[in-house]
């Protein structure tokens, strides 16, 4: 039996596949793109899994579908499909998305250059600049980005003690800098990134409790972000953020760099209009900054913006078929 068709536009942002799914939506319940997702989630998962898992996709596959808004006041929506899961807010998946939909003719802005997009965790204002057909670049005003617990220490079997923060920039991460038992980003290899991530991440988890305060449904620690010294010139900070079962953001993450700069912030380290240059573990930039200062719930937040670039790299049609028996995808962990 057919499950269907999937068309799509394959992207990537700052070197992190996006893939837009033009074709094929499920017809989601909900007021919000949150129960939307809900719905989604319950219902047809199996989508996600076929278009991002093997053989459709790979680890690090990450995807989105484009909505109608749900608020009168915003020009479309965003459901966020990745191998870890139906995200609340994904920041590279947002600029590659809104990149690949203007470029391909599926969305126009009622003010060119300006968006306003629900997304699971919210709804975010968006700025971009079109030169011709290409987008050269997508600015993300994200949802409010808070420290959710500091200093906090995991005893990590085999590897010793560390010092944690969890921060919420649309995600929950563990952010792990420096320290005894972390010499820093460059001195770790990827295979080290892979094999400690899921181990911390367990462990933060099993400790820390991380709610929304807003939105029960947004919770739990579901990303790892390890910072180090910089590679590129002009960045201000280096991360490498792990997701899912083994993948690594090959972007600087946006909701990666709106936690980052709330942990700074809350830390004094940075300040309200402060423009902080982010890099990916492969080099790729981009541009965070302290829009505002907000509370979510008790806490102290920002409101933060992040800057980026994307490209469309092709277009395919994906076909799930019942007769297969990978239809719905694997990983080989």
């Amino acid at each position: 039996m057919l499950k269907g068709t999937f068309f799509c536009v394959d992207a990537h942002t700052c070197g992190n596949p996006v893939r837009l799914v033009t074709s094929g939506h499920p017809n989601l319940l909900g007021q919000t793109m949150s129960e939307k997702r809900q719905h989604f989630l319950r219902e047809y998962d199996w989508v996600r899994k076929a278009l991002m898992f093997e053989p459709r996709g790979h680890d690090m596959m990450s995807g989105a579908f484009l909505y109608p808004p749900c608020a009168d006041n915003a020009d479309a929506s965003i459901l966020f499909i990745e191998t870890s899961g139906c995200l609340p807010m994904c920041g590279h998946g947002t600029i590659g998305t809104i990149t690949a939909a203007i470029e391909s003719g599926l969305l126009t802005a009622k003010i060119p250059g300006k968006l306003i997009i629900d997304v699971p965790a919210g709804q975010i204002n968006i700025e971009y600049q079109q030169t011709g057909e290409k987008v050269d670049w997508v600015k993300i005003y994200n949802v409010a980005a808070y420290l959710a617990h500091q200093d906090k220490i995991l005893d990590i079997p085999g590897l010793g003690v560390l010092k944690v923060d969890v921060s919420y920039g649309g995600n929950y991460y563990v952010i792990v800098d420096p320290q005894e038992n972390f010499p820093g980003l460059r001195h770790w290899s990827a295979g080290d990134i892979l094999k400690w991530s899921p181990i911390v991440r367990k462990a933060a988890q099993e400790k820390l409790s991380c709610v929304h305060p807003h939105d029960p449904t947004v919770s739990g620690i579901s990303h790892v972000l390890w910072t180090g010294d910089t590679l590129s010139d002009g960045s201000n900070g280096a991360n490498a953020v792990f997701y899912g079962d083994k993948a690594i953001d090959r972007s600087p993450c946006g909701t990666g760099t709106s936690a980052r700069m709330a942990q700074l912030y809350t830390k004094g380290l940075l300040k309200v209009g402060d423009e902080y240059t982010h890099e990916s573990i492969i080099g790729s930039q981009f541009v965070g900054c302290i829009e505002a200062e907000t509370t979510v719930g008790e806490h102290q937040a920002i409101v933060p913006s992040i800057k980026g670039w994307a490209r469309i790299i092709g277009k395919n049609a994906i076909t799930v078929d019942d007769a297969d028996p990978y239809a719905y995808g694997f990983q080989v962990v």
